[in-house]
């Protein structure tokens, strides 16, 4: 590409830009470039979707089985910690017993040895941002860009397919001018008489006037939200539908250490057919539970070879390439808030790290998972200072966005990447990030 095939390009990405933006008071680099993305790969994604959708269904009866005694009791008493009783019996209620989140977003580092799966997100920012890069750089990458130019919108469209209403809390009001974008395109392409889609804040929703509801907020924020409880009742009366559910107890990272638990890896392996379990195991690292419940005197923690939490905190900086994170259930447990790699920390704070997740059990449980360092790639970008094409060598997140097709399956409908630099070592949206589409190169 010619610098002033590039410079064309990012005039026309500005331009595309809509007025409130993508996020509220943040940016980021443009590239002409969408990210590419190997035939393989993305063959790999493709096949992504449909297992981690049969993963949270795993997840979901595993919950009520521990409720119910066919499975231990210590799996639900996990992922119950510091929720409100009335949240607990809304989650568990008959009438929402089936109910998963429509949308899937795993968060994927790109490592030399392939994907490793970090987190997954039931109430994923960037749904309108992918729509909206995919839309704008169609017209350079046509049918090779992963999702088209309409994925984005058409899978969101099969989620609320009579119209509905997109609730945004304040807390996650950074998001709002991406749901405005996405909420006028469904509307522009999809609207006719009694079919409107709206993005609206969640903190004053007239509930007793109910729509069809996409649920863009947290459920720790649901005191804060008037309404919330009364549209709860909706759904148990069978008046409403709301997605993602309420339900925190998949709202957890608890599962990707409970996926590791050697008691429950024969189960895991019946429910989720065993193909699907030992590419899931390559695919989720190695975490645990920070549990300080003692051991006996002669074992150790898999994996770790530690008889007590406290042996840790005398790791040296290398032995320290672990993540502590908060699972779920707070303020600290979205965005890049609530992480503490181990290398990055000074030993004292490692060690309040460690002493904070412990002691936190009861009521925010913390997972401990194996760091893995994204693979350098390069990729480009325009730099405004210079008014030029740079070439950046960094780290990347991919992020693949599943949605429902018009029959219900969980489709591959558009891929973001976030590109940093290389010296970062978490991996999120910042003004120094390049977000790009993903194409097959």
């Amino acid at each position: 590409m010619t610098p002033a095939e590039a410079k064309a390009r990012i005039e026309a990405i500005r331009q595309s830009v809509p007025t409130e933006g993508l996020f509220q008071d943040k940016s980021w680099r443009l590239s002409p470039q969408a990210f590419p993305i190997p035939r393989k790969l993305a063959r790999e994604l493709a096949r992504l979707g449909p297992m981690l959708r049969r993963f949270q269904q795993t997840c979901n009866n595993f919950y009520h089985r521990s409720l119910n005694g066919s499975l231990p009791g210590w799996i639900a008493e996990y992922l119950d910690a510091g929720k409100p009783d009335w949240l607990l019996e809304m989650s568990r209620h008959k009438a929402v017993r089936e109910d998963l989140p429509l949308v899937i977003r795993p968060d994927l580092i790109l490592t030399e040895d392939g994907l490793a799966l970090t987190e997954l997100d039931n109430v994923p920012g960037g749904i309108g941002l992918t729509g909206w890069l995919n839309e704008t750089y169609s017209q350079w990458y046509g049918d090779d860009l992963i999702g088209g130019a309409t994925g984005m919108v058409s899978g969101f469209r099969n989620l609320l397919p009579k119209g509905g209403d997109i609730l945004i809390s304040d807390e996650s009001s950074d998001y709002r001018p991406e749901m405005l974008w996405l909420s006028r395109r469904l509307n522009e392409l999809f609207f006719h008489e009694g079919t409107i889609w709206r993005a609206l804040k969640a903190d004053d929703y007239p509930a007793a006037h109910y729509r069809g509801v996409y649920r863009f907020f947290e459920l720790f924020d649901l005191d804060n939200i008037a309404g919330a409880r009364h549209l709860g009742q909706q759904v148990l009366d069978g008046i409403a539908k709301v997605s993602p559910p309420f339900k925190p107890y998949l709202e957890e990272k608890l599962w990707l250490a409970l996926f590791h638990m050697h008691p429950l890896r024969k189960t895991w392996a019946r429910e989720l057919r065993e193909s699907n379990d030992a590419y899931l195991r390559k695919l989720i690292p190695e975490s645990w539970v920070i549990d300080p419940t003692p051991l006996p005197h002669h074992a150790v923690l898999p994996g770790l070879n530690i008889n007590a939490w406290s042996e840790m905190a005398e790791f040296t900086q290398k032995e320290r390439e672990l993540v502590i994170k908060i699972s779920g259930y707070s303020e600290l447990a979205w965005g890049s808030r609530g992480v503490s790699i181990g290398q990055d920390l000074p030993q004292d704070e490692w060690t309040a790290a460690l002493v904070r997740a412990v002691e936190s059990i009861d009521s925010h449980p913390y997972i401990m998972q194996r760091f893995h360092k994204g693979k350098r790639v390069t990729h480009t970008y325009w730099d405004e200072n210079a008014n030029e094409m740079r070439v950046m060598e960094g780290r990347v997140r991919l992020c693949p966005y599943y949605l429902p097709d018009e029959n219900g399956n969980t489709t591959l409908c558009g891929v973001l990447a976030t590109v940093v630099p290389a010296e970062k070592k978490v991996i999120h949206g910042m003004s120094e990030a390049i977000l790009a589409p993903c194409y097959i190169a």
